[in-house]
């Protein structure tokens, strides 16, 4: 099988207990542990495709952390692309953690077991790095849980060189004060490359033997390495946060995240979990980045610019999915897939080549183009199509700058159910900018009118789904600046909403305000909501975006006990010329575009998608600059290459239609 470890590779889990047997020297014992706790399983490793490899022959140890549970953690294809590229490297061993459920992390503190890796069982603590992942701030008061069975000291400042350092990415870390005090370093961006660069510092820091502070520093000098502990948080006489101010010379002011300039190989040899997890199915990410502009989104911003995989590629990365994982379904992933300038022909080789499989497009425009390739696609039964006007009147899409009208929505909506499919889910957002009720009531004619579509070609069979999220404002955004509504103000829209479903056939279901309160606070908070996680976690707080975890009163106490007020952080409009808690992190689009766009949600005035129009001027024409010395072409001449492509892929539109 080659490679550094005893079984570089494919591990069948019936090899996993020899493979320990034979190559690992100070493990965690477990097997007690597991007869004694729901799904074990997930806590075993040994999955097809996992990587073992020989813990003393490797220089590198690197743990991939996610907070949340397996089953979660699991479907994150950002973890999954991470450990393929370290595992590549010889000498780099690179292992999974996830949180333990609470029946697990009973026994293991009962029993004194030290949270462990999933692949050699090996303590946590024994690694040189460990990584998480922040993709929802509710998961945060896991990771300070993770770190305390791990035996690592929950708080940064208090540990000491035999601890590894801990670093954190995602879009989570775009705003890195909520979690300042326990992150030892926060990498910006995309991780493919700098990862790499982590493993060459960990190989000299371990010949050199050198200490702790001297690690930080040069995670100083790594481009889109943010490092807390060489920074200071300063407040005015009322206690609102001033500016981040650099307390050595080498801590740059400001942070550019990492951009890859093209797309890494497709993970095609993906761990297949033993047990079902959120997405229990192949997948390809045909292109990173989106331009729709839509306000609210943050991914939509930070991830720029838009960058994509050819077809040829990604048929290939399909028929290698299907040769490694045994799956027979596909998911074609991106903000937003239809948007792929070359869409029709993906399409049309995928279903010429794999004539058997079932593709499913996880995000889609609302527009007939996107139903029809939803239908070229299908196969079998076709049962619910999702779609997100996000707002239930013009103006207010308008307003957030979702180019999405009532007749694209309705045309959608017919189109689906003219051709057989018998359900569709609507995500909406309540709680938005210059929101009225009858723009909420806007929401319930938009679902009565799908719904009358519906009972026209499918009858009785008919279903519609109403799903809303109150607005959560989140960094690097126009909404940054925007207030949250409170539980009172949204009590009413909800009530006018589940009352108006329910008259029309039509299935409701919302958010807990309380949920989304919380995770604003955490998501705009400055550095003393540190202290306020803490205290959250001390008092119990795990697992909180589960809602049978989740204890609000226990978030209340926890603001109280360290004099933080959440409502300043949430329920406030923010001056747009206010020092923000994250002006140190520079996400490619500037701050005076984001000012200009939140302007313009009072005027309702949009701006087009510069993916195949005109460039909007965001900040990412300055894209090269943000990679340094590797460079990379304009962002408008990828912009418009990217419209021609889209130009030329509508020839192929006839050809879709008749593959429907």
């Amino acid at each position: 099988m080659g490679g550094a470890g005893c079984y570089d590779g494919i591990l069948p889990a019936v090899l996993l207990t020899h493979c320990m047997e034979d190559c690992l020297m100070a493990t965690v014992a477990i097997d007690g542990l597991l007869a004694r706790v729901s799904k074990p399983s997930r806590y075993t490793g040994g999955e097809w495709n996992s990587v073992v490899k020989d813990w003393e022959s490797t220089n590198v140890r690197i743990a991939l952390a996610y907070p949340d549970a397996y089953d979660i953690g699991m479907s994150n294809m950002g973890l999954g692309i991470l450990y393929d590229i370290l595992n590549r490297i010889e000498d780099v061993a690179c292992e999974r953690v996830f949180a333990p459920w609470d029946d697990m992390e009973a026994e293991m503190r009962r029993d004194g077991v030290p949270l462990w890796s999933l692949e050699t069982r090996h303590p946590l603590r024994e690694f040189d790095l460990v990584g998480f992942t922040f993709q929802y701030e509710m998961t945060y008061t896991n990771v300070l849980n993770m770190l305390d069975l791990a035996g690592i000291p929950v708080l940064s400042r208090e540990r000491t060189d035999e601890d590894p350092i801990v670093i954190a990415g995602g879009s989570g870390a775009f705003n890195p004060e909520p979690m300042a005090l326990f992150i030892d370093a926060f990498v910006l961006g995309e991780g493919e490359e700098v990862v790499v660069e982590l493993t060459d510092l960990v190989r000299n820091w371990k010949r050199e033997g050198a200490p702790r502070e001297r690690r930080l520093r040069d995670l100083l000098r790594v481009p889109g390495v943010y490092v807390p502990a060489f920074y200071e948080a300063r407040y005015d006489d009322a206690g609102h946060f001033l500016a981040l101010e650099p307390t050595v010379p080498e801590a740059p002011r400001v942070i550019r995240r990492r951009i890859v300039e093209k797309l890494p190989q497709p993970l095609v040899k993906p761990i297949v979990p033993f047990l079902q997890t959120v997405h229990d199915r192949a997948a390809v990410e045909i292109q990173r980045g989106c331009t729709q502009g839509c306000r609210f989104c943050q991914a939509g911003m930070i991830y720029r610019p838009t960058r994509e995989r050819s077809p040829e590629e990604v048929v290939q990365a399909a028929a290698d999915l299907m040769a490694n994982t045994g799956y027979d379904e596909l998911s074609l992933l991106s903000l937003s897939t239809t948007d792929h300038s070359e869409i029709v022909p993906m399409v049309q080789m995928l279903t010429e080549r794999f004539p058997n499989l079932k593709v499913s497009l996880p995000s889609t425009r609302v527009d007939t183009f996107s139903v029809d390739v939803a239908n070229a696609i299908a196969k079998g039964k076709k049962h619910t199509l999702t779609l997100a006007p996000e707002a239930g009147s013009q103006r207010l899409r308008n307003a957030i700058n979702k180019l999405v009208s009532d007749a694209d929505l309705l045309g959608a909506a017919e189109n689906a159910f003219q051709r057989g499919w018998t359900g569709i889910k609507m995500y909406f957002m309540v709680g938005l900018p210059t929101e009225t009720m009858e723009d909420v009531a806007g929401i319930v004619e938009l679902g009565k009118q799908v719904k009358a579509i519906g009972k026209k070609y499918v009858g009785g069979r008919a279903r519609v789904r109403v799903s809303t999220s109150n607005l959560v404002p989140k960094p690097h955004t126009p909404f940054q600046w925007a207030r949250q509504d409170t539980a009172e103000e949204l009590q009413p829209k909800h009530f006018l909403l589940k009352d108006g479903c329910r008259a029309a056939g039509v299935e409701f279901s919302w958010n807990d305000p309380r949920d989304s309160f919380i995770e604003a606070v955490l998501s705009r908070g400055d550095r003393r909501v540190s202290e306020a996680v803490y205290e959250a976690w001390r008092r119990g707080a795990k697992f909180d975006a589960w809602s049978e975890h989740f204890r609000f009163e226990t978030w209340q106490a926890a603001f109280a006990a360290v004099g933080v007020d959440p409502a300043w952080f949430a329920h406030r409009e923010w001056d747009t010329r206010e020092p923000l808690p994250w002006d140190h992190i520079d996400c490619g689009v500037t701050k005076a575009y984001l000012r200009g766009q939140w302007q313009a949600v009072h005027s309702t005035k949009t701006v087009g998608d510069c993916h195949h129009g005109a460039c909007n001027v965001c900040g990412m024409q300055n894209f090269d600059a943000l990679r340094g010395e590797k460079g990379v072409a304009d962002c408008v001449v990828k912009v418009g290459k990217l419209a021609e492509l889209r130009r030329g892929a509508r020839k192929y539109e006839g050809e879709l239609l008749e593959l429907v």
